[in-house]
C-alpha cells in the first residue's frame, strides 16, 4: 500500500491529464467500432461495451498499477476474443498497457513481463477446443519488442538517476571539505595568532607592560578580525548553498593576494617578522587562484607559527609560464625525522589538486620548512 501511495504521488498532473486523453480516444474508437459490428454483436451489446471500458480504462493506471492494469487488460482481451466479435483495435490498447509494465513497474515486477506476454497472448488465441493455442510468431515478437523497449527505457532512466544521485552525493562531500576548509584556515590561522600573542604578552607583562599592552591590544585586534571575517565567510557559505555550492563565495569579499600585507603585519603582533614579496609580473590573475594562493600561504605561515616555532618567514608569489609559483620559507625548527602532513597541509593539497598544480613541501635550504606550491592560470 504505501508503494502504492507512493507511486500515486509520483505521476505528475500533466501525465494524469495524458494517461486519461489517451484512454478516452482510445475509448471513443473502439465504442464506434462496436456500435458498427452490433448486428454481429447482438444481444451481448451491453457485455461488449463493458469490455472495452475495461480495456481501454485500465490505460489511466499504466503509471501507478502497470502490472495490474496489464493484467485487467489482457483478461478484458481474452474475453472479447472469445466470447465476442474480436476488436481490432484493442489490441493496440494491450500493446500500451505491456510498453508501460517495462518502462514503469519495479525491476522485479517489470521482469515478468515475458510471462504475461505468454499468458496474455494464450488466452487471446485460444479456441474452444482442447488443444493448446497457437500464438502466431509475428505477433508475440512485436509485444516482446514493446516490453523489452519500455524495460531498457526505465533501466537508462535508473542510471542516469543513480548517476544524479552520486554527483549530488559528490557536490555535498564537496562542499563539506571546502567549507572545513574554509574554517580551517581561518579559525586556525587566527587562534594560533592569537595564542603567540597572549603567550608573549605572559611573558613581558611584569619586565614590560607597555609591551604587554601592545600585544593585548593586538591580541583584540586579531580576535575582532577573526570574528569578522568568520561570519563573512559563513554568510558567504550559506548564500553559495542556497545557489550552487560549486562556485563557492563571492570573489570580491574573499581575502586574495592583495591581502597579503595584512596577513604579515597580524603575524609581526605577534613577534613572527614576515617578508612578502609579491612579483609585478604576477598580473591579474582568476579569482579563485588568487583566493587559494592566500589561503595556501596563511595557512603555510600558521604552521611555521604552531609547529616550526618561526621567529622569521619569507613569502614570494611570482608567475612562473602559464603558472603561479608560491614559496612560503621560514627558519624555524624544521620538520621532525619521518613527519607526516597533518590537516594543515592535507588542506593544501586538496587545494591545489583542485587547480590541477602541484605542490612540495619539507626542509629549507637553509633549515626551517619550504612549501612550494605551483597553480595554473589557466
Amino acid at each position: 500500500m504505501r508503494r502504492a501511495a507512493a507511486a500515486v504521488r509520483a505521476v505528475r498532473p500533466g501525465e494524469g491529464v495524458v494517461d486519461g486523453v489517451l484512454a478516452g480516444a482510445f475509448l471513443v474508437v473502439m465504442t464506434a467500432e462496436r456500435i458498427g459490428t452490433a448486428e454481429r454483436i447482438d444481444g451481448r451489446m451491453p457485455a461488449a461495451l463493458l469490455l472495452t471500458a475495461v480495456i481501454a480504462g485500465v490505460l489511466t493506471l499504466r503509471r501507478t498499477a502497470p502490472v495490474a492494469a496489464y493484467l485487467a487488460g489482457s483478461a478484458a482481451l481474452a474475453a472479447e476474443a472469445q466470447w465476442l466479435v474480436a476488436d481490432p483495435v484493442s489490441p493496440y490498447a494491450n500493446l500500451i498497457g505491456l510498453y508501460s509494465v517495462g518502462l514503469y513497474a519495479t525491476r522485479a515486477r517489470a521482469r515478468s513481463g515475458p510471462v504475461l506476454v505468454l499468458l496474455g497472448m494464450a488466452g487471446y488465441f485460444a479456441d474452444r477446443t482442447d488443444g493448446l493455442p497457437e500464438i502466431p510468431g509475428g505477433v508475440l515478437f512485436l509485444w516482446l519488442l514493446a516490453w523489452a523497449l519500455g524495460y531498457a527505457t526505465a533501466r537508462r532512466q535508473e542510471e542516469r538517476a543513480l548517476a544524479r544521485r552520486g554527483l549530488r552525493h559528490q557536490v555535498a562531500a564537496d562542499e563539506r571539505a571546502r567549507i572545513a576548509r574554509e574554517l580551517h584556515d581561518l579559525v586556525g590561522h587566527s587562534v594560533n595568532v592569537m595564542l603567540v600573542q597572549a603567550g608573549a604578552a605572559r611573558r613581558t607583562l611584569d619586565r614590560d607592560p607597555g609591551r604587554a599592552r601592545e600585544l593585548l591590544t593586538g591580541l583584540e585586534q586579531t580576535g575582532r578580525e577573526a570574528l569578522d571575517e568568520l561570519d563573512r565567510v559563513l554568510g558567504l557559505l550559506r548564500r553559495a548553498a542556497v545557489s550552487d555550492p560549486v562556485e563557492g563565495p563571492a570573489p570580491s569579499l574573499q581575502p586574495g593576494l592583495a591581502d597579503l600585507p595584512r596577513l604579515a603585519a597580524r603575524l609581526a603582533q605577534a613577534g613572527v617578522e614576515v617578508t612578502v614579496r609579491l612579483d609585478r609580473s604576477v598580473g591579474r590573475i582568476p579569482a579563485t587562484v588568487d583566493r587559494s594562493a592566500y589561503r595556501i600561504v596563511q595557512e603555510a605561515l600558521t604552521n611555521s607559527v604552531k609547529h616550526g616555532g618561526a621567529a622569521t618567514a619569507e613569502v614570494s608569489v611570482d608567475r612562473s609560464g602559464d603558472g603561479l609559483e608560491v614559496v612560503v620559507r621560514d627558519h624555524g625548527l624544521g620538520p621532525a625525522a619521518g613527519y607526516t602532513p597533518g590537516r594543515g597541509l592535507l588542506g593544501i593539497a586538496e587545494r591545489v589538486a583542485v587547480l590541477g598544480g602541484t605542490v612540495r613541501h619539507g626542509g629549507g635550504d637553509g633549515g626551517g620548512f619550504q612549501l612550494r606550491a605551483l597553480l595554473p592560470l589557466r
